[in-house]
């Protein structure tokens, strides 16, 4: 299977992106950067890579956020 990508969604559909300030994995400034690059609605939230386990309000209000808009 093979086939050209047009236009990427994340630069024509508008995203979110729920930072995780504590993450070890990917640092949180590059996570920030990838969300500015797809030009992303940054929320943020004290925590590791396992917050969308650990915080999950705090994603739910993120996710209700986005459905909203």
């Amino acid at each position: 299977m093979s086939g050209a990508v047009g236009v990427p969604a994340w630069r024509t559909k508008p995203s979110w992106y729920l930072v995780a300030a504590d993450d070890r994995m990917i640092p949180p400034p590059a996570q920030r950067a990838m969300a500015e690059r797809a030009g992303a609605t940054v929320a943020e939230a004290p925590d590791s890579r396992s917050i969308y386990v650990s915080q999950p309000a705090t994603v739910v209000d993120l996710i209700r956020q986005a459905a909203a808009a």
